[in-house]
């Protein structure tokens, strides 16, 4: 399996877009890395890149990148609201798949030690990838700034480059760390200072106590003679306020750094609690770059919550709820498919069925040819299966007067959006496991070798023909107990739709025994067959009775209205 890691370099520039577009340029020319997004801002004079891809072709992509901004960035004349102290001001790597961070630390050194010799200037790392405690954390790092680095350097000497400040590059961080979220929330005020102040209520810093005044007063120490704080309410978080003149608003300028302990959706909730303590209003939220499928899912979900209302609703739909919820197009459009790093890196190619219209995936199933064929239309129809019920369950968690029955079947539709989701994904897989078969029969058979080859991938490729649509079978087996639920206490109006979702499920399960039959016959390990067709005789028997009790209960509540 692939490892893929994510490189975020910010760059000092922000405003000039020949510049960046130089910079980005570089980034592209590298084969295997995929640019994400290209976030400049006026009022930082930052621009924020996100690429992804193999080890090698990021840290390719990356040197490249911070060449370039070497040559066009002079930081003797960079002004900007961020504190930054070099042209590449920072340059993270981030473990996405099948990498550990121990391995992307490794790959943080390798990338900081070419950098150091061969482009010649100060490299620190910091975070996972720091070489002592005090610079795991960026803001030690990049203490003073820009402004500050030509007598700090020699302190601190660089864990790379030669320890001698160059006025037009800096020096830059490079670390290896978990996702981060760089997210600004927009307040209906000008005042820097009181958008400070809710950031210190919010990030896990906090602020420092003082005696009398919270602002002017003595700085109260413990025993130590450390300064005492006031934690913040948002673990795992950073923050500051300022004034954007771009916008003419301030923000409170957040990095989560922990999206477990602190979610985007709580992070918002927690400043706007704090906003409105102090007499203003988040009117929106701004986020740098992308972030994860889960933060806007878990943020839908989170809302819905607030308003009794189901969330076993369409992934779409819970992305629409955390836009609106958190003014996510406040300042500017938000586009899902540009700002979630998922749909960002998905390879649409390998699900063509799903990218179709309904009227196309009738047309391509009619075509000569052989796939999509019976396996891939029965867990198309499981899907319509599960989704009439998941619709029962929401219609039932709105139903006038059962206000307080919303949780029950919000569970319900949840639960039926997973069996939804899990079937559509086995309409392509059907295809494709039988593609890989034809593709098997293709493989060259000129020599022993060759023959030994093609045998055991034909082999393979119809255990997988087998196994999906027998997966597609447990599946269905297991939804008529839900099923039966939505049958007992559903909507009685929506009677009909749960008996007609019963069928379709059975009907896929029947179908889909066809395509394991099938494929069996060609298949010659009778271990293997044996313990197939007593889990499909298994799931044959539980959805036969299964039907029948929903489909008996359906009919007494249609009687009975």
């Amino acid at each position: 399996m692939k490892q893929l890691i994510e490189c975020v370099p910010n760059f000092s520039e922000g405003r000039d877009m020949n510049i960046i577009n130089q910079i980005t340029k570089e980034i592209e020319s590298v084969e295997g890395v995929s640019l994400l997004d290209v976030d400049p801002g006026k009022a930082t004079n930052r621009t924020v890149v996100t690429f992804v891809g193999e080890p090698e072709p990021v840290l390719e992509a990356a040197f490249l990148a911070m060449k370039k901004a070497k040559e066009l960035i002079d930081m003797s004349k960079h002004t900007g609201e961020h504190p930054r102290f070099g042209a590449t001001d920072v340059c993270p790597l981030i473990p996405i798949a099948n990498i550990s961070m121990e391995e992307t630390a490794k790959l943080a050194h390798k990338l900081g030690k070419r950098v150091g010799e061969e482009l010649d200037y100060p490299i620190y790392l910091y975070e996972n990838a720091a070489t002592k405690p005090a610079r795991k954390n960026l803001a030690f790092v990049r203490s003073g700034e820009y402004e500050g680095l030509k007598e700090r350097i020699k302190t601190e000497t660089p864990d790379f480059g030669k320890a001698e400040f160059r006025p037009k590059t800096g020096a830059t961080a490079i670390s290896a760390r978990d996702f981060l979220i760089a997210v600004n929330f927009n307040l209906n005020t000008t005042s820097s200072r009181r958008a400070n102040s809710v950031a210190f209520d919010v990030r896990e810093a906090g602020r420092v106590l003082r005696e009398g005044n919270p602002i002017t007063g003595k700085i109260k120490n413990d025993e130590n003679g450390e300064p005492l704080r006031q934690e913040g309410t948002c673990k795992g978080t950073k923050g500051i306020g300022w004034f954007i003149e771009e916008y003419g608003i301030a923000q409170v300028s957040m990095n989560i750094t922990d999206v477990n302990a602190t979610p985007l959706h709580i992070a918002f909730e927690e400043t706007r609690k704090s906003a409105e303590s102090r007499g203003m209003r988040v009117t929106g939220t701004e986020i740098v770059g992308l972030l994860p499928l889960k933060m806007m899912t878990s943020a839908g979900k989170y809302f819905l919550e607030q308003q009794q209302r189901s969330t076993g609703v369409s992934e779409a739909e819970l992305i629409k709820i955390a836009i609106k919820s958190m003014g996510l197009d406040d300042l500017k459009p938000f586009n899902p498919q540009d700002k979630i790093i998922e749909y960002k890196i998905a390879d649409k190619s390998k699900t063509p069925l799903l990218q179709k219209n309904l009227t196309e995936f009738a047309e391509e199933t009619a075509s000569e040819s052989p796939a999509p064929g019976g396996g891939s239309i029965s867990a198309y129809v499981g899907s319509l299966g599960a989704a009439l019920g998941t619709m029962v369950a929401n219609l039932s968690s709105h139903k006038r007067g059962w206000d307080n029955r919303w949780k029950e079947f919000s569970d319900l539709a949840e639960e039926g959006q997973t069996y939804k989701n899990q079937l559509l994904a086995l309409v392509d897989e059907d295809t494709h496991a039988f593609n890989q078969i034809m593709n098997a029969f293709g493989l060259p058979k000129d020599n022993e070798t060759d023959i030994t080859a093609r045998k055991q991938a034909i082999s393979d490729a119809t255990k997988n023909a087998i196994e999906v649509p027998l997966k597609v079978m447990e599946i269905c087996a297991s939804m008529f107990e839900w099923l039966e639920k939505l049958a007992i206490s559903g909507n009685p109006n929506s009677a009909s739709d749960t008996g007609v979702g019963a069928i379709c499920v059975r009907a896929a399960l029947r179908g889909a025994y066809l395509n394991v039959k099938i494929n069996i016959a060609s298949f010659d390990d009778e271990s293997f067959i044996e313990d197939v067709l007593e889990k499909a005789k298994t799931y044959h028997k539980t959805a036969k009775k299964g039907e029948k009790e929903v489909l008996k209960l359906v009919k007494k509540a249609i009687k009975e209205m």
